[in-house]
């Protein structure tokens, strides 16, 4: 894939969004149909691979936003970029299974290292970033935590950077 044609993200897990799981909640579905037009957004920018890093939450919402678009779209490429093997092992069953489910319909997947260390997150992060021309957050502007950290460092690398601010959707 071509670093100008690819785009990357990043954003929060459920206990960082105001709704939680709650994915009938209309602030999520209001994050949801954004995710969707910020990926239709980079699509007409010229992206056509897209790299999501199969945390709970959000990231799983980007994806379910680039299937979607990869049915009208057929040159879409989805990439399942995983920290570790053992990255859904713990999580509710259902995100569990939707886990399965969007890595089946991926195009590529990529295992950044076998076993969970403290690093591995941010690893996963910096090979996204590193091969990405551009990048779509949901961001709650606190400056802690992986995606501050992702955004920053694809920030820094000059990448042109679609934010989706979590704060739209909690009033």
């Amino acid at each position: 894939m071509e670093r100008e044609n690819t785009c990357c993200f990043t954003g929060h897990r459920p206990d960082k969004l105001p709704w939680g799981t709650d994915e009938g909640d209309p602030r999520c579905l209001a994050m949801k149909a954004a995710l969707e037009r910020a990926a239709e957004e980079a699509y007409g920018a010229g992206c056509r691979h897209f790299m999501c890093g199969m945390a709970r939450g959000c990231d799983l919402y980007f994806a379910q936003a680039v299937l979607a678009l990869r049915a009208r779209c057929p040159d879409v490429t989805l990439e399942g970029v995983r920290p570790c093997e053992s990255q859904a092992d713990g999580w509710p069953a259902r995100e569990r299974a939707l886990y399965r489910e969007i890595l089946d319909r991926c195009d590529f997947e990529t295992l950044i290292q076998h076993r969970y260390d403290r690093f591995c997150m941010m690893r996963r992060n910096r090979y996204m970033v590193d091969r990405s021309g551009r990048i779509i957050a949901v961001y709650n502007g606190v400056p802690g935590g992986g995606t501050a950290w992702t955004l920053r460092y694809a920030l820094g690398k000059n990448l042109p950077a679609h934010i989706i601010r979590l704060e739209e959707f909690t009033r």
